[in-house]
């Protein structure tokens, strides 16, 4: 049930990952131009199938589309986005390397500790999921999937014990809860 619910919360992590390239032009000196649509189809495909929960197409686009990225912010949506893929089909060897390679290249995407946090957490690695969760909060403090990352994080080295305890004993003479 726990791996279950972490898969389903780690497809609310991934998002189309996409950006027009608007502002990129106007701040290299270029004319404004309108950008409809993703640029870079595999990558947007990928993206949209991984929420879909059709993880290996998701991840096969996403491999196409990093194959073809246009820059740094491509590349490094489509790192992030291989290794939410890999760990939604619970290959954590191979999420860990993409996301390895997505802080190697930029140490302050927040995405890439989010990530392999939860990979450290499926994979029982407590005090590496703690420093990736701190590393990651420090630079994104109020996202929501750090939230969620740290949620998981908590319920698996400091689980919640139910206060309640539910007596469904049958009373012998009428088959009623026993009272009080």
């Amino acid at each position: 049930m726990y791996r279950q619910f972490a898969l389903f919360i780690f497809a609310l992590f991934l998002a189309p990952l996409c950006w027009a390239q608007v502002g990129e032009r106007i701040n290299r000196g270029q004319s404004p131009t309108t950008v409809i649509g993703p640029r870079n189809i595999p990558l947007y495909d990928g993206a949209q199938a991984l929420l879909a929960g059709e993880n290996e197409k998701g991840v096969a686009l996403t491999h196409q589309g990093l194959e073809i990225a246009q820059g740094r912010r491509e590349e490094e949506a489509a790192l992030s986005n291989l290794c939410a893929g890999y760990i939604k089909l619970g290959k954590y060897q191979e999420a860990l390397k993409y996301c390895d390679i997505l802080l190697a290249r930029n140490d302050k995407n927040w995405r890439g500790y989010n990530n392999r946090a939860v990979i450290y957490i499926q994979t029982k690695q407590w005090n590496k999921a703690e420093q990736d969760l701190i590393k990651g909060e420090e630079l994104n403090p109020g996202a929501s999937t750090m939230k969620v990352a740290r949620s998981m994080y908590m319920d698996a080295v400091h689980p919640v014990r139910p206060e309640i305890e539910i007596d469904d004993r049958q009373n012998e003479n009428t088959g009623d809860p026993q009272q009080p």
